[in-house]
């Protein structure tokens, strides 16, 4: 499972996913150009210190990724946009999806919607316009990794009393 960011142009919110990723051992694929400065030092900077957990791959443009994406027989482009007419419960999610997530200001252009495999959506109330896209990452990446089984691993902590309760 992977998230796709499209030009992302508000940090937080970067920033926000990237944390969400490292939490789900998700890898995340960042298209450019962003409306910030992206690299490690400026995520470090912004205080990321869980960055070096998180799968990032970063490519220069659409371009770039798509020529990628094509090498990936088993892959599907799975868009999550208010303008599906299917809900992200309905979708049959793969281990192998990616999950395109637009820019906040203009979500994605027609032809990038035209090239998806799959568009969903999150129902939301018929007066709300939509969701914040880390908002709507953490609920769609969350269903996925339900169906498809692909939480990360679990960890018990180890008891500080020794185990028997002293």
């Amino acid at each position: 499972m992977r998230l796709v960011l499209y030009q992302p142009d508000i940090p937080q919110n970067t920033g926000t996913i990237l944390r969400l990723a490292a939490c789900f051992d998700v890898s995340v694929d960042l298209i450019g150009p962003a409306g910030f400065d992206v690299s490690d030092r400026a995520f470090r900077r912004a205080g990321m210190d869980y960055l070096a957990s998180v799968q990032l791959h970063r490519h220069i443009s659409w371009a770039a990724f798509h020529r990628g994406l094509a090498t990936r027989a088993d892959t599907r482009l799975v868009l999550l946009t208010t303008q599906a007419d299917m809900r992200h419960t309905d979708f049959a999610f793969a281990p192998s999806d990616m999950l395109l997530l637009g820019r906040e200001s203009s979500g994605v252009p027609d032809d990038i919607h035209a090239v998806a495999d799959a568009r969903v959506r999150i129902p939301i109330a018929p007066n709300a316009r939509s969701l914040n896209v880390a908002v709507a990452a953490g609920i769609v990446v969350a269903e996925a990794l339900r169906q498809t089984e692909g939480w990360p691993d679990e960890h018990t902590p180890q008891a500080q009393d020794g185990g028997d309760g002293t």
